[in-house]
């Protein structure tokens, strides 16, 4: 919603505040050098390693990994839109905020999230006025205490009651004179067939109200208490609600994954109510889909990029089967995760009644990582036998394609080779074929073995060009007329230095404006962190990095077409060896 307060609002406002006097009100900062030292207020420290650029207007903390500049601290710290932010901010300096002219159909859109938001929350206090009611919600409030829950949470959790009736919610916003249309959009209503009226979407179930970061109820879930089917129904997509955006919990888990860097994930409404009944407050559950980025970026916003995710599945194959689906998404939003399995037949409200909070802590310590869990798994499934290792490395092959870390990538592949006796080049061949490109480049062999690029040297080097680009604005025509950008191996730091190079092209080259551009979390953190490197740089020392890039660049060009070469001559391809002998003619002549 940042379209709704013009840009040169936004401008005056980055140029009068100083992100130290709005980071003091939150953090003891103590002048080091040229910057300043606090304790983290996103990750619990004892040793402090916030930092705060008053040149630069950034900040970022080396122990978690985020980064920001004054809009995004407060989004993070306190759950604030951006707007929000900006109005915050403006207020502390007086600064008026005006409202940027909108076409009708923005305004209607608008207006219609706000009367939504209005809407479920009647909704939810209708829902709690029917469970608390002696008679009409006995059988509710009976059915909840019965699941071990408390007064205080479902209370704290504002539950309620959907009575067993077509027409009790509807009926109740038709004397408040709801209109039609708007009843439609909420989902709480469904229109008859014969089009004479609607009835409520939601009859005689246990109702959970769901919150955004904002604490303003999007939707709801409903549970039956028999056994009925569907045994859960969720409200549908709205203009305010979407499941692969939403998190059950989220507004009470939000301030305690911050402080602890870490968050559980679990499967239903009452595994987060039984995990926070036993004081772990920092859990949250997916709405009945699977993991998305979008969840992913939800989760790194609380617990850092540094932080970890745990997620909590039963003991069964469907669970095993959800972690293997999560594995690409957690990878591209570079968030550690980690499964914990619990002990089979329990959930996390089954196992916590029976064993209580230690035990689970003790087996949450014990999570396995995501490619090591999946490699063991199916390994069980499958055996050691010669046809159980082939299932294991056709089912692992497109969780290990995902993994982005190169050295993580070729030790997974080095430890899944060695516990199943094969070659590393055939499993690696197998995920290249399921990556659908070229995952390492072999470079030499010893004992017959491949060894393959980790990337660590070239990372440093393209580090060093980003934050030159960063700190020398000057040298990126220069950096642009060599395309040494798509030379890039780390795909993260590509895509940075893409969105420095548009962004100085469009005369907003300072930390600080780069920011407030870049909406995905790691990408930010990832760009604050190189902009707080000292800027020391000048022509001849850009130049002297640019030739160590450029010779690395044919080096590596070199080694391909070597790969090449014997690929050829191993394939006995004589046409294609014969081109490629006069490319790396061509290449010498060149040289």
């Amino acid at each position: 919603m940042a379209f709704s307060i013009p840009e040169e609002t936004i401008q005056r406002i980055k140029n009068t505040a100083n992100i130290v006097d709005i980071v003091s009100e939150h953090v003891v900062l103590k002048k080091a050098g040229r910057n300043y030292l606090g304790l983290c207020p996103f990750h619990a420290e004892k040793t402090p390693s916030f930092t705060v650029s008053p040149d630069k207007q950034i900040y970022y903390c080396f122990g978690c990994h985020t980064g920001g500049n004054l809009f995004s601290f407060l989004m993070q710290r306190d759950g604030l839109s951006f707007p929000d932010a900006v109005r915050q901010v403006a207020g502390k300096y007086s600064i008026e905020v005006p409202v940027q002219a909108r076409t009708a159909g923005e305004k209607e859109q608008l207006s219609e999230k706000d009367r939504l938001f209005h809407l479920n929350e009647e909704a939810m206090v209708f829902y709690q006025r029917v469970l608390n009611d002696p008679q009409s919600g006995q059988k509710a409030m009976s059915y909840l205490l019965g699941r071990g829950m408390t007064r205080k949470i479902v209370d704290g959790h504002q539950l309620g009651y959907a009575p067993n009736r077509w027409d009790g919610l509807s009926r109740y916003f038709q004397e408040k004179r709801v209109p039609a249309d708007l009843l439609l959009k909420s989902g709480l209503v469904i229109a008859r067939k014969d089009g004479n009226g609607f009835y409520d979407r939601f009859r005689d179930r246990v109702m959970f109200p769901i919150f955004n970061l904002s604490h303003q109820v999007v939707g709801f879930g409903g549970r039956v208490m028999g056994d009925e089917l569907p045994k859960y129904l969720n409200s549908p997509e709205t203009p305010v609600y979407n499941k692969r955006r939403g998190l059950y919990g989220i507004h009470k888990a939000n301030r305690a994954a911050r402080t602890l860097g870490r968050v559980f994930v679990v499967e239903g409404y009452f595994d987060v109510l039984a995990l926070h009944l036993y004081g772990i407050e920092n859990s949250v559950a997916t709405l009945g889909t699977a993991l998305t980025p979008e969840h992913v970026q939800l989760l790194k916003g609380m617990v850092g990029s540094a932080g970890q995710v745990t997620l909590v599945y039963d003991s069964d194959q469907a669970g095993i089967k959800a972690a293997q689906r999560s594995v690409q998404v957690f990878e591209e939003g570079f968030l550690d995760a980690r499964i914990l399995v619990l002990a089979r037949g329990h959930d996390p409200d089954t196992f916590l009644r029976e064993f209580g909070p230690d035990d689970f802590h003790k087996a949450a310590e014990n999570a396995q990582g995501m490619i090591p869990f999946i490699i063991d798994q199916a390994i069980h499934t499958h055996g050691m036998g010669l046809e159980g290792k082939i299932k294991v490395v056709a089912e692992v092959q497109e969780s290990l394609a995902a993994v982005q870390d190169p050295v993580a990538r070729s030790l997974y592949i080095k430890t899944l080779a060695e516990r199943l006796n094969i070659d590393e080049r055939a499993i690696l061949e197998k995920i290249r074929a399921s990556a659908g490109k070229t995952i390492g480049k072999t470079v030499t062999q010893s004992e017959g073995k491949p060894s393959t690029i980790t990337g660590a040297a070239g990372d440093r080097l393209e580090q060093q060009v980003v934050a030159m680009m960063l700190c020398y604005p000057q040298i990126i025509p220069e950096i642009v007329g060599r395309n040494l950008l798509d030379s890039f191996e780390d795909l993260q730091l590509g895509r940075i230095a893409q969105m420095v190079v548009q962004r100085a092209a469009s005369g907003q080259d300072s930390a600080a404006d780069l920011v407030s551009q870049i909406e995905d979390p790691a990408y930010r953190n990832r760009m604050v962190q190189l902009a707080m490197s000292e800027c020391h740089w000048d022509r001849q020392g850009c130049e002297r990095v640019l030739a160590q890039f450029e010779s690395r660049r044919q080096r590596r060009q070199g080694e391909e077409l070597q790969r090449q070469i014997e690929e050829a001559e191993k394939n006995k391809d004589m046409d294609l060896l014969l081109k490629l002998l006069q490319q790396k003619q061509k290449r010498r002549a060149r040289i």
